[in-house]
């Protein structure tokens, strides 16, 4: 799991920052998922702070064990709220999935990976 760390950080923050930026080209779906601005705002912080993290095995995996958890926290709060998180933004199904899955991958390789590299 260890080799898995910086990679997935900077696969998430790339990801991320790029589907922060295309939310505000779009009027509310990207794709099958639902954008706001507050919601494109976080991805692009996430994606930033991930990018950031890369730089360092320690950082990167840091990155996902928290970024997991809070992923995690959201996905719960969308499930049960239909989808709105706390009412800075609004989610469907779709969010909720992913960020299941999202969360799940960095918790898997965060926890499951060394300390130090």
């Amino acid at each position: 799991m260890s080799s898995l760390v910086k990679p997935l950080a900077s696969l998430l923050g790339i990801v991320l920052l790029l589907i922060g930026i295309a939310g505000f080209f779009t009027e509310g779906q990207l794709l099958i998922f639902e954008v706001d601005t507050v919601h494109n705002v976080v991805h692009i912080l996430s994606g930033v702070i991930g990018l950031w993290a890369m730089k360092n095995y320690s950082y990167a995996r840091l990155y996902l064990i928290i970024f997991g958890l809070v992923y995690g926290v959201v996905t719960i709060i969308g499930f049960v709220n239909g989808g709105d998180i706390l009412g800075l933004f609004h989610g469907n199904d779709a969010d909720n999935y992913l960020h299941l899955v999202i969360a799940a991958a960095c918790l898997i390789v965060g926890f499951g990976s060394r300390k130090n590299a």
